[in-house]
């Protein structure tokens, strides 16, 4: 089951993002992913075990960012594979169908090619302008939204991604987006996690 609540990891550091990734669990966060840019693989490693760790203690679902490799070597739940990272097809097939494979979209071109390589769910934005991410695609707002999930019509779930505050939940969902994914928010206020949740359910 993919949940309607992605958090996002973010952190100068990797002890930074452990912390804030703990601190998502405890305040009822059911779904992480860990996202560590610019990073030496074996810190990325290190880094995945010490969540997997802590996302086990309080059962919540662990993907990571970009390395299916390191999903499996520390057995995360699954992968979030960005537009220059691996083929969803190849993650398939090394780490197998009990992964949950994600894509990063932007347009019905994009999302349509994730759909033909069967990803479990889309990661579409940025809703807005986002610090978090560089070289950051056109923005779409709800209206964007709208035109490309009904040009879609697809029954995989499509995640909200980008700069999404509180007071945009509502609207962004009630066009038919499954879900949204959070990282600036949750992290500067870990009690938006149970605030998100109450909008979205």
């Amino acid at each position: 089951m993919i949940s309607k609540l992605h958090y996002i990891t973010q952190g100068k550091t990797p002890e930074e993002h452990l912390l804030n990734l703990e601190k998502a669990c405890i305040a009822g966060a059911n779904w992480v992913q860990l996202r560590l840019k610019n990073m030496d693989v074996d810190v990325v490693l290190e880094t995945a075990k010490k969540a997997r760790a802590i996302t086990s203690k309080y059962q919540t679902k662990l993907i990571i960012n970009d390395y299916y490799k390191i999903a499996k070597a520390v057995n995360a739940d699954g992968v979030h594979l960005g537009k220059k990272d691996e083929c969803p097809l190849i993650a398939r097939d090394f780490l197998g169908n009990s992964f949950i494979i994600g894509g990063t979209a932007n347009t019905v071109k994009d999302c349509t090619v994730l759909l033909n390589k069967k990803v479990d769910y889309i990661g579409l934005g940025p809703y807005q302008f986002t610090k978090t991410k560089e070289n950051l695609s056109p923005i779409l707002g709800v209206a964007g939204y709208q035109k490309i999930i009904n040009e879609l019509q697809t029954k995989t779930p499509i995640i909200a991604i980008g700069g999404i505050r509180l007071e945009d939940v509502t609207a962004i969902i009630n066009i038919g987006i499954y879900g949204i994914a959070v990282s600036g928010e949750i992290t500067k206020d870990v009690t938006n996690v149970s605030k998100f949740q109450e909008i979205l359910n």
